[in-house]
């Protein structure tokens, strides 16, 4: 029943006829809440508490704050109820297992199993699991699909399962696209709906996605973002997300586009600039007159990159470029005429004649100062001008690493490899790998196209791909090769090595495959940095390859030309990319497009019928889905030889209530990084070899190297990722000096061992642990394996100079404490060393963000240092004492059945 406390519950009439509710913003500017200056992100927050107001977990005063957004930082916490919920495989996996697992541990303790469903819809798009292992070929799609079902079928078994045991839940099966694009053009509606009372109640769609990319929605005028499996499972049952009350930057749009830039280079910009403005945590939300000269591809490009800007959220509001978006891509002329309705009635339609809303801090961009780009070689936000790439390069090659640089010698530059079986040699910079990735990108046709009239040119000039270079092309919805093909241009990217891979995320997340063993017999001969060039928003070391140690990231079109140049150290602006077939010259500017060109294709080859048709019945699309065995039962039935799916221990010793807040005493480090540690470094979603733990561990249960899959396909076994946890081949952990990789110092047996060896080492000497880190600790993918992997290690408490958002409150909902080094101080300046002994002295009645002493003591020597706590909420506060957030929600439901049984 509608609780309506303000009030403001009001009716909407269709055009025909039809009367739907809605909750007003409008009367609470009645009631004497001044909400005209609010941005639009702050109003779709403010509309959630005030239709979701009931006094118990989404109170008046919620309400009242919320419409009382000031633009100076405050303090407070808010409640968020998602209307919907949306998963990838690799985080959605471990999710279902977490809700399977939460059934079980409800019959354990005498409860309804039944409980344990979602709430609120809930879908999950299968791309994360194929991989890029057959390439440059006609067959490289059929195959791929082949070896993905293969190696995932105990997994898809599992989803299988969960497709038909839980409500609310639904499946987008392998090979239909990337999660982000497919919610873009199909799963989105703009406005959502549910009964209540007497009719219908409409309100903004919204949701919580666990992959950190979920902001590519923002594009769309949907409010959403990343957030860790166990938060989004949390949702799913009816949970609110409890959030610091955001500052909102705002970001002023002028001009138009250059001739010649993309809107790849537009975000690589964009992140640039915030990430120097310092945006981690905030909203941004676009406005401007600019944005009338953007196309929502272009606006998605920008908000799909707010992880690697650091933001929250990268919020466009709802436009007629929004409606004309969603007729292009099919959608019901009832659902946009209700768009339209809907955001004009409630204020929050934008239009260039709409008002600034008062923000928090304003930046400003002209469009036309766009230029080509590139970005790395380590971080996204590391953007280079396309003239000036071959030089940035070089001198890359001899920076220092903690500069991000290869700091390479002298004799080192001049190193090179041959191909095995030719005679061909290759040095630093060779580019050996080319992707065209990531739905970053491939949601937007004006790059798509771009690149396939790249590789037009370069076939009519008789350019090929370098022998060394692994080429690929992973759409992001099947859209894509319609397109492609209906402009001809397919046949083109076919001819120079770019044929379709698959349909999901592919290289952009690490699933690039291995490289030809005869090229990295060259790498490894002449300890080559050799670079990849790829569509996509990541390129932290490790991640898109092992043997390739400089990632760029770069435009569809540019991905193309540096396949055809074959490196990265020639100008590829002013030098020639090759030699047409009568031996003249080919330049960079002789192959690329004009945007007149781009626009034309784009006006002929792409319609909605074509959405339509891909997306009508997409759920049951896949004959090799559909045949797979379906187990019925709420209960899933554990098998205990399964390594890919095991009940995890996160919901023992649940009997009784919450434990009271205690000191953390004689913990000793475990690991010891610098900045910008990534949840690729702590939880790595790749390949792994024999003699990792995790590799003798999956041997040791008769599974064949060839048959390890990857990191991120064995996210349902605790057993598997507990031991990949800090596993990431590119780690340098400070306490193994000289090492790479997963090592550190036992101080039980004070030798360099794995870090799981060494964890178990302590486990059985019963000593808590700690983990040290620099700035911006777990930034990256919103990996709750980062969490849950650390928590399973026995780490109780991560000291950083800074988190990542997602993966602090990820490290909170798993009942680790996160805690923050104080007025700039960090490890080097207080000299821990990380040999210490290390006591946490908390109080019973800790309070959120407050200060904490460290007791560091070396040599029978101890210091106090002060830092913070940065558990941030009243909630976050409870989530520690039960243990998790999982663990919190279990117990309340079983609570108030007791009660009921009462």
């Amino acid at each position: 029943m509608a609780m309506n406390l303000f009030g403001a519950r009001d009716t909407l009439a269709t055009r025909a006829g039809q009367k739907l509710y809605f909750y007003n913003l409008n009367k609470l500017q009645d009631q004497g809440f001044d909400i005209s200056k609010l941005p639009v992100s702050v109003k779709v927050l403010l509309e959630s508490v005030l239709r979701e107001a009931n006094d118990y977990d989404v109170r008046s005063e919620d309400v009242r704050t919320v419409a009382g957004w000031k633009a100076v930082n405050e303090e407070v916490e808010i409640p968020f109820k998602p209307a919907r919920v949306i998963l990838q495989d690799f985080t959605g996996v471990p999710a279902v297992v977490d809700l399977a697992a939460m059934r079980s541990a409800m019959v354990a303790l005498g409860g309804d199993p039944n409980k344990i469903n979602p709430l609120i819809p809930v879908d999950l798009v299968i791309d994360h699991s194929v991989q890029v292992d057959e390439f440059g070929t006609d067959f490289a799609l059929a195959n791929n699909m082949a070896l993905e079902f293969e190696r995932n079928r105990e997994r898809y078994e599992f989803l299988r399962w969960g497709q038909q045991a839980f409500d609310n839940f639904g499946v987008v099966p392998p090979a239909s696209g990337i999660v982000h694009q497919v919610n873009l053009e199909y799963l989105a509606k703009g406005v959502q709906s549910r009964p209540e009372d007497d009719g219908i109640v409409v309100y903004p769609d919204s949701l919580v996605g666990t992959d950190s990319h979920t902001t590519m929605i923002n594009g769309l005028g949907i409010v959403g973002w990343g957030v860790g499996g166990i938060e989004a499972e949390a949702v799913m049952l009816g949970q609110p997300i409890y959030m610091l009350m955001p500052e909102v930057v705002g970001f002023k749009v002028t001009g138009a586009m250059p001739e010649g830039a993309t809107a790849t280079d537009l975000a690589l910009r964009v992140t640039e600039m915030l990430r120097a403005a310092g945006v981690v945590g905030k909203f941004v939300e676009f406005f401007g007159p600019g944005l009338s000269n953007m196309t929502l591809p272009d606006r998605a490009t920008i908000a799909n990159m707010a992880p690697e800007y650091g933001a929250t959220m990268g919020f466009f509001p709802v436009d007629d470029e929004a409606l004309r978006y969603l007729r292009r891509t099919g959608r019901l002329e009832d659902e946009i005429e209700l768009v339209e309705l809907y955001y004009k009635a409630q204020g929050m339609f934008r239009t260039d004649e709409t008002p600034d809303p008062t923000f928090t801090s304003n930046i400003e961009l002209d469009l036309g100062t766009i230029v080509p780009s590139l970005a790395g070689p380590k971080r996204p936000q590391d953007r280079v001008n396309l003239d000036g790439m071959h030089t940035v390069f070089a001198e890359a090659l001899t920076a220092p690493v903690k500069s991000r640089g290869f700091e390479l010698t002298e004799t080192q530059l001049h190193a090179q490899g041959t191909i095995g079986g030719t005679d061909i040699k290759i040095g630093h910079g060779a580019v050996t790998l080319a992707s065209i990735t990531s739905c970053t990108n491939t949601s937007n046709p004006s790059v798509l196209i771009a690149a396939g009239l790249v590789a037009k040119k370069a076939v009519e000039k008789g350019l090929k791909s370098k022998p060394w270079v692994k080429t690929s092309l992973a759409p992001g919805s099947r859209v894509v090769t319609e397109y492609l093909e209906m402009a001809g241009l397919q046949t083109y990217l076919d001819q120079i090595g770019f044929n379709t891979v698959g349909y999901g995320c592919m290289t952009c997340i690490g699933n690039s495959g291995p490289l030809p063993e005869p090229v990295v017999q060259a790498i490894t001969e002449g300890d080559l940095v050799v670079a990849s060039v790829l569509s996509g928003n990541r390129n932290f070391e490790g991640r898109v390859n092992p043997h390739i140690r400089a990632n760029y990231l770069a435009s569809p079109p540019l991905v193309v030309a540096y396949a055809l140049a074959g490196t990265v150290v020639n100008d590829i602006v002013n030098d020639a990319i090759g030699t047409d077939q009568q031996g003249q010259p080919v330049y960079l500017r002789d192959i690329w497009p004009s945007n007149a060109e781009i626009q034309a294709i784009m006006d002929r080859a792409i319609n909605a019928e074509m959405f339509k048709k891909v997306y009508d019945g997409i759920e049951k699309s896949n004959a090799d889905w559909n045949a797979i065995p379906v187990s019925e039962g709420a209960l899933y039935d554990w098998n205990a030889d399964s390594t890919y799916i095991q009940n995890p221990p996160f919901f023992e010793n649940l009997a009784g209530g919450p434990s009271e807040v205690v000191s953390i005493e004689g913990a000793r480090a475990l690991v010891k990084v610098g900045d910008s540690v990534t949840t690729d470094h702590i939880s790595p979603a790749g390949s792994f070899k024999a003699d990792t733990p995790a590799g003798k561990f999956l041997m040791d249960n008769g599974i064949a190297p060839k048959d390890f899959n990857s990191y991120g396909s064995r996210r349902g076994n605790d057993r598997v990722m507990t031991r990949g946890t800090f596993a990431n081949i590119r780690l340098k952990n400070q306490l193994a000096p000289g090492t790479e990789g997963g090592y550190t110092t036992d101080y039980t047996t004070g030798e360099v061992s794995f870090i799981y060896d060494a964890a178990q080492n302590y486990k059985a000497s019963n000593i808590p642990l700690v983990v040290l880190a620099g700035k911006d600790y777990g930034m990256g993918s919103s990996r709750d394996w980062a969490a849950k992997g650390t928590f399973l290690l026995g780490v109780k408490a991560v000291l950083a100079e800074s988190f990542e958002r997602i993966h602090r409150s990820n490290l909170v909902g798993m009942g680790v404490l996160p805690l923050q080094y104080k007025n700039g101080e960090s490890a080097e300046s207080l000299g821990i060393t990380g040999d210490e002994t290390f006591d946490v002295l908390l109080p019973g009645d800790l309070k959120p963000r407050q200060d904490v002493s460290l007791r560091v003591t070396k040599d029978g020597q101890s210091r106090i240092v002060t830092v913070q706590c940065r558990i941030d909420t009243p909630v976050e506060i409870d989530y520690y004492k039960n243990g998790g957030i999982l663990q919190t929600v279990l117990r309340s439901i079983l609570a108030k059945g007791e009660v009921a049984k009462a």
